[in-house]
């Protein structure tokens, strides 16, 4: 039976593909108060400024490479289970060939109704206002906004409860909830945690097997997974 890897990505690994980052446009994103634009006040606000806002992301995120990190991660897959559970809303783990991600935050490349969370459909091409769902309901980006739950959470927990290891790459650690899914991982799991700026915090500081790699994901990545293919994925 395969060892299960548990992945949690951030922004970091993003952000050698070219895909600007909330963190390093220091609070604004494309010269907009991330409120206006990442809120429920700011779609009732101003829904036109919210969709052309994502439809120029969604564009970049179409004209995306994935990087050595995205792919290092897929040749994971040889010998062990892989799960990445990302914060990002790209598809660049998915480009890559990663076979099982999951999305705490949402994805660019999808939209859902604004009655009816659960009527989500792909989406490639801008989003204007009068683009409905079946159920007539305008559309919007399905994104988790600042202020909304994150529905994925409780289906991430488990693959951190049940992973033999478990990476992080490219996060503060400061984003909650999903920093927080380190607290389930057992306590002897092998934690890899690759970036240039690794935040330490107390729980983490406390995991007798952590493993810090202080180094961007497109080198820090390829060089763990030499690593854990060669030390063989049965359990």
């Amino acid at each position: 039976m395969k060892k299960k890897i548990a992945v949690l990505t951030g922004a970091g690994i993003s952000a050698e593909s070219g895909i600007r980052t909330f963190r390093d446009a220091g609070g604004l994103w494309e010269e907009h108060d991330i409120m206006e634009v990442a809120s429920p006040s700011g779609w009732q606000n101003n829904p036109e400024l919210v969709l052309e806002f994502y439809n120029r992301r969604r564009r970049q995120v179409l004209k995306a490479t994935p990087n050595a990190g995205h792919k290092a991660l897929v040749a994971l897959e040889e010998v062990y289970d892989v799960t990445i559970i990302t914060q990002n809303v790209d598809s660049l783990h998915e480009k890559a060939g990663s076979t099982k991600v999951l999305h705490l935050h949402g994805e660019l490349l999808k939209v859902r109704s604004v009655a009816n969370p659960e009527l989500i459909y792909p989406w490639e091409k801008d989003l204007s206002m009068g683009d409905c769902a079946e159920d007539g309901a305008q559309l919007r980006p399905h994104i988790v906004w600042f202020g909304e739950s994150v529905p994925m959470i409780d289906k991430a927990i488990p693959y951190f409860a049940e992973a033999d290891i478990v990476l992080v790459i490219g996060t503060s650690m400061q984003v909650y909830p999903a920093a927080g899914l380190i607290r389930y991982t057992l306590p002897y799991a092998p934690i890899f945690y690759i970036d240039p700026h690794p935040n330490i915090s107390h729980e983490l500081a406390l995991r007798p097997a952590l493993r810090t790699i202080r180094s961007k994901a497109s080198k820090g990545v390829p060089e763990v997974v030499k690593q854990l293919m060669k030390d063989g994925g049965d359990s």
